[in-house]
């Protein structure tokens, strides 16, 4: 149930997404009006269920045309920008996405008169990467901070939950395949953390408590390596498969491959950006700019990844449930 409307609308960019759903829900439960700022208005009408009848509007807007991201922010009281990509795709570049995106979207506010926004990157943004994927992160919070240099930067590490792209791209392949690949051997450290989590830390910076200009960095309770990840996961769909070790230099051969066809199942950025650990440092810990330091008590993968991916077991989600 969401509050009474409390009067502050707060313009979403990306709210139709596996995060911006979550995050527009957060937010209504508080009581905010939503303006959901999307490139398919047409596409995101699952939102509207999520609040009070008018609370969540969807309207059109594309970070690489400014005067949709002007009038998207028109009115709003805060800001928050969701936007990002995995795979490049046509127009649909990392730069323009992450990197001329942002800084558009804190201009606009800017012009609109806030003095900050919430912006969504991850954690391994570095300027120095030689992964498209973190080097545009890294430049968009740059915009975003160089324009609004109070805004809250949130830096999550792996995302699960129910319309995750990695547990349940891993599991629709056991169903068919009988072996799992293991790029890099499975070594690449992650600390996946729950949407839900992510969601409520976006709310609080919406809301204010979270510190202005500052870089929090969103992890789950546990890191578990790639291979780690994949036994969880397969433990939960109650199936049995080979975990194939991959070296990264073949990873790379096979991407240059898959990522000229549809669907792109892995492309040579990914593979660059799994040579590196994607947890929450000793810094952001020790400053407390983590989930902790916020008051959230993150949700872990064992209590969180039964309650979606039962539907890949033999039997599909009833399978525990059958009569003998």
């Amino acid at each position: 149930m969401s509050k009474a409307l409390n009067g502050k609308l707060v313009t979403v960019f990306g709210g139709s997404g596996f995060i911006g759903r979550h995050v527009v829900q957060a937010l209504a439960r508080r009581g905010y009006r939503i303006r959901a700022a999307v490139r398919r208005p047409d596409l995101a009408e699952h939102l509207q269920p999520l609040g009070g009848v008018g609370q969540i509007m969807p309207v059109q807007a594309n970070l690489r045309y400014r005067w949709s991201v002007d009038r998207a922010v028109e009115g709003a009281d805060a800001v928050v920008n969701l936007v990002g990509i995995l795979a490049a795709s046509g127009k649909q570049t990392f730069d323009a996405v992450q990197a001329f995106g942002p800084r558009a979207i804190a201009e606009a506010a800017r012009g609109a008169g806030l003095s900050a926004i919430t912006h969504l990157s991850a954690i391994g943004a570095d300027a120095a990467s030689d992964a498209d994927y973190a080097r545009t992160k890294a430049a968009g919070e740059a915009a975003v901070l160089e324009t609004l240099p109070d805004s809250v930067i949130l830096r999550p590490s792996i995302v699960f939950g129910p319309e995750d792209q990695f547990f349940n791209r891993f599991a629709a392949m056991a169903r068919m395949s009988p072996a799992l690949p293991l790029i890099g051997g499975g070594m690449t450290k992650f600390q996946p953390v729950y949407v839900c989590d992510v969601a409520e830390a976006v709310a609080k910076a919406v809301d204010g408590e979270l510190t202005p200009g500052a870089v929090y960095e969103l992890g789950g309770p546990e890191v578990k390596s790639f291979k780690e990840c994949m036994e969880l996961m397969l433990e939960v769909i109650q199936r049995q498969r080979l975990l194939l070790p991959i070296p990264f230099g073949i990873a790379g051969l096979q991407a240059g491959i898959l990522e000229r066809l549809p669907g792109k199942l892995l492309t040579t950025d990914q593979v660059r950006m799994l040579k590196v650990d994607n947890v929450v440092s000793a810094e952001a810990e020790q400053a407390g700019r983590t989930l902790a330091g916020m008051g959230i008590n993150p949700s872990s993968l064992a209590a969180v990844l039964p309650t979606y991916l039962d539907r890949f077991r033999e039997r599909g989600q009833y399978d525990a449930h059958r009569l003998a």
